[in-house]
């Protein structure tokens, strides 16, 4: 069965997954990878860049040598350990510890007879410790300004506290993943891989409020109606939009691993990598949390709206009716399941 065939089952109702009845499992997993995630962030915890914790660089053009670069450093600056990293295809990036003008000029001396590369190739520069922190403030404060404005956006737009709610714990457990990643692979955090962060978690409010735009649609008819519970209603809505969405992550990430993998670890473009490894994980911690976390938490914040039981009681009450609603004849296995598993969770 084509995705196409698949997407019209599913908006119809013909067939359905059973997204919102096994909330427990999709909740589960996504406590177990944030669990993990914190653990990874407090060791080995993220390796934050020059222009977080201040320090100096250095830009060699027209070498990819790093053993030699490494050493030359080391041999001026004995103890240091520097971090080298290939900068294209013929570019080389120190980093130390902040040091003084002479050593900078020693240490470009240096990389510049050892890597056989005039002196001019060879560029220096400082972040000292004050700027670097003001740095990772801006950074943090972009991150709860961002938050504070979703939540009120949210809670005006769709005229309820629960799903804003449930969209920020989407997007926590979104920004918690990514960086346990981070931590993981021991990629560097710089001011690229913010601006990241700022991108994956607006792709993923993106994907959320589109779920939760045919939520509200389908639960504003099953209480008028009364053919539905409210899961039933709102687990409709995630496979009237799950194609949708993985079809976008896909299309999403076709670019974003171009960057990655062939920009990073075919063609050296080392400076590439901070933003689009933020933006590979992301887009598929995302999708995972609009499709996964972010309807199944809403439906477990209003299961106990007086109005939301009402509708559960009046569609029980007339037996079979509001399941057979839910999952039609001609439904796979998934969507009986649906019907029968949601119907009773809420």
């Amino acid at each position: 069965m084509g995705m196409a065939a698949l997407g019209n089952r599913l908006y119809t109702g013909e067939s359905s997954f059973d997204f919102v009845g096994r909330r427990k499992l999709w909740f589960l997993i996504a406590a177990a990878f944030v669990a993990l995630s914190a653990v990874l962030l407090v060791k080995p915890g993220l390796n934050f860049g020059i222009e977080f914790e201040g320090g100096s660089q250095f830009r060699v053009t027209g070498s990819s040598d790093q053993q030699a670069a490494r050493e030359a450093v080391e041999s001026v600056l004995p103890g240091t350990v520097p971090e080298v990293t290939q900068v294209g295809t013929n570019g080389v990036r120190v980093q130390t510890e902040t040091v003084s003008t002479a050593e900078l000029d020693r240490v470009r001396q240096e990389l510049a007879t050892a890597l056989d590369v005039p002196l001019e190739d060879v560029t220096s520069s400082t972040v000292g410790p004050s700027w670097g922190q003001d740095v990772t403030n801006q950074a943090l404060l972009a991150l709860v300004i961002f938050f504070v404005l979703v939540s009120v956006v949210m809670a005006l737009y769709f005229r309820t506290w629960t799903m804003a709610l449930a969209s920020m714990v989407a997007l926590v457990h979104d920004l918690v993943i990514t960086a346990g990643v981070y931590a993981l692979i021991g990629f560097e955090v710089t001011p690229a891989s913010v601006i990241g962060f700022l991108t994956i978690l607006g792709y993923s409010l993106y994907d959320t409020v589109v779920v939760f735009d045919k939520v509200r649609e389908n639960t504003a008819e099953a209480f008028v109606k009364r053919n539905r519970t409210f899961a039933q209603a709102a687990n409709l809505a995630v496979n009237q939009t799950v194609v949708r969405s993985v079809n976008t992550t896909v299309v999403a990430l076709l670019p974003v691993a171009a960057i990655l993998f062939i920009g990073d670890l075919l063609l050296g473009a080392g400076t590439l990598r901070d933003i689009s490894l933020a933006l590979f994980v992301g887009t598929i911690v995302g999708a995972y949390s609009s499709i996964f976390v972010a309807t199944p938490l809403l439906v477990v914040l209003r299961s106990r709206e007086p109005r939301v039981r009402a509708l559960d009681a009046a569609v029980r009450e007339r037996g079979g009716a509001g399941q057979a609603e839910a999952a039609p004849a001609g439904a796979t296995a998934a969507g009986t399941s649906a019907g029968g598993t949601t119907g009773g969770a809420a």
